[in-house]
Formats: structure tokens, sequence, C-alpha cells
């Protein structure tokens, strides 16, 4: 007789059951609808951090300045994210919260891992406890402290930081593309014609400025500044 599967067994029924391999099957299926979101790429650069993301507007009577999928956090911190992006409008709004709190407590910028492990924990809690659900989304979380920096958290609450990293629709082939072309010496100028030209090859037919929202923060002067349409539009016309 076959195994039972998983899902009628009802080891997939509630979050907190293991499965008798040891996994949590409604946090698989939150990373699952991760990789069917909106792609959205980080980049540490030699002159600070960047952030490139699909708002994949495929419908033409989408106002598209009116979707947002970059997000300032503070001064000098940004984040993108792919997956259910009604769950990443809680987690960022949260992050908003907790970095203008602690300027008005501290009278200082609150750092990027503080807001990094406050998203994972509460992640987190949202896989042990009983009539909640993961959080459907992964954030990718840059900025400038004495340094840039980028993380990258999952549904499951963990965090780790990159020189580089993607989430969403074509993610392991951008992220092959990074691996080859990505260097630590390329300029916000530079890692910005990358992560454009790596959406243009890996994406649909349908990919235009439209389409494009991008963010830097430069380690200067430490100002979260979104790009405006008609430098994205100068460079997707460069770029094969």
């Amino acid at each position: 007789m076959q195994p039972m599967s998983h899902q009628v067994m009802g080891y997939d029924r509630a979050i907190t059951m293991f499965s008798p391999d040891g996994r949590l099957l409604q946090v698989e299926y939150a990373k699952k609808t991760v990789k069917q979101g909106s792609t959205a790429i980080g980049m540490v650069c030699r002159d600070g951090v960047l952030l490139v993301t699909d708002k994949r507007i495929i419908d033409p009577l989408v106002v598209a300045d009116a979707v947002e999928k970059i997000w300032q956090i503070d001064d000098h911190i940004g984040a993108t994210a792919a997956g259910i992006l009604s769950d990443a409008r809680v987690l960022i709004e949260r992050a908003q919260l907790r970095a203008q709190v602690h300027r008005v407590t501290y009278d200082t910028s609150v750092d990027v891992l503080t807001i990094v492990k406050d998203i994972a924990a509460l992640k987190q809690i949202c896989t042990q406890s009983g009539g909640l659900r993961p959080f459907g989304v992964s954030l990718l979380i840059a900025g400038v402290d004495a340094e840039p920096v980028l993380f990258e958290t999952d549904p499951t609450g963990i965090y780790f930081q990159y020189h580089a990293a993607v989430i969403g629709e074509g993610e392991i082939e951008i992220e092959e593309i990074l691996k080859k072309e990505y260097s630590k010496e390329l300029t916000i100028d530079d890692g910005m014609r990358l992560c454009i030209r790596a959406m243009k090859k890996v994406l649909d037919d349908n990919f235009n400025v439209e389409r494009i929202d991008s963010a830097y923060i430069r380690t200067a002067d430490k100002k979260f500044v979104k790009v405006k349409k008609d430098l994205l539009a100068k460079i997707l016309k460069t770029v094969k």
C-alpha cells in the first residue's frame, strides 16, 4: 500500500503541526508563494546600496505610478518584497513605526539590523502560534549604517546578509547571472544596468519601463532616493 500524502493526513492544516519528516508544510507553502511573486533584486555597491524591482503591471488600465513596490523605512533604509504585497505592507509599516520610535526616543537613526531582527521575529512567531498563518512574503531590506548592507528575510523568520540577492519570479535564473557578473566594485549606476539587464533577459516580453521601480542609498549622504522614470527608460534602451 502506498503511504498517504501529508495533505491527506492533515499535516498541512495547522501551522503548529510537524509532518513525520520534520516539516512545517504551511511555511513551505508560504515560501512557494514568494517564488510566484514579482522579481526584486538588492545589491551592495561600491558607493551605496541599490534596490530594483519588477512591479509586474500587465493591465494597461492600471496607473503604474500608483503601484508601490519599494518602500522607504527611514532616511537611510529602504525595502522591497516578493509574495503577498499586503503582507509586506503590514511589515513595512511596523518597521517604519519602529524607526520613528527609535529616532524620537534616542535622537538617532536606527541601525538596519535592528529593523531586520524585529521583522524576522514577528515572522517567526507566526510559524509557531495556533490560529495564525505565516507571512507569505520575503523582504529585501537595504540601508547604510557605517557601510551599505543588504538583508533578506523569508517566511520562516530567518534572515541573511547578502552582497546581492534576488527574490520572486525568475530567482534561479537571475541569481546565476548575478553570480557571474556581480562585483563589489560595481557603482550604483553599473548595478542598476546589471539588474535591469538580468530582468529583461529572464522575464517575459511585456517587460518595460513602467514595470520597473528602483531606489538607492549612497554611502556619502545616507539618503533614500527613488530613481526617476526617465533615467530607467534611458538605461532600459541601452541594455540588450
